[in-house]
């Protein structure tokens, strides 16, 4: 018989977060965000397969500084901070394991091609948007920017519409 194992308290997870963006704006001057470091990456990574083709492109070049690599920005390693904080957390519950979460009308297969598609809509949307729902959300509404919080309800209230649509999947 095994135990669930218990999250973190919501309230405690919470003003954590607050605290991240805190520190955040304290120590870089800026808040949260993921999505300017995936650009980063992506573009070093097209830099080194073509390096004039990603000087010269109108998204990715401003990236490129003489003498200076790409991945060494504040944002990349605020996103590493993340993905460190997230496994200390998992594991300081012991909830950490891999597995492919899914409803019992849907296969494991049909789940990760959800969850990429899911994702290179969010990745695409991010660089419309020029920014990710971290840096929107997070950063934008605690600076209580308007725009920010119309991202927000617009996020939630899309969801929330789409879940309609993909509801099969978990139940």
């Amino acid at each position: 018989m095994s135990t669930k194992k218990p999250f973190w308290n919501p309230y405690a997870a919470g003003i954590g977060l607050g605290l991240v963006l805190l520190m955040s704006f304290l120590v870089t001057g800026r808040g949260l965000g993921a999505s300017g470091s995936l650009k980063r990456v992506q573009a070093a990574v097209v830099h080194e397969i073509d390096p004039d083709y990603a000087a010269d492109n109108r998204n990715i070049g401003s990236i490129f500084i003489p003498g200076k690599n790409p991945l060494d920005h504040w944002i990349v390693f605020l996103t590493l901070g993340v993905a460190l904080g997230g496994l200390v957390g998992a594991l300081s519950v012991k909830r950490i394991k891999l597995e492919t979460i899914h409803g019992p009308r849907f296969n494991k297969e049909s789940r990760w091609i959800l969850a990429v598609v899911g994702g290179i809509i969010s990745g695409y949307a991010a660089q419309m948007a020029r920014g990710c729902t971290s840096g929107q959300a997070l950063t934008g509404g605690a600076q209580l920017a308007l725009g920010s919080w119309v991202f927000m309800f617009s996020v939630f209230g899309g969801a929330y519409a789409l879940a309609y649509f993909v509801r099969k999947q978990w139940i």
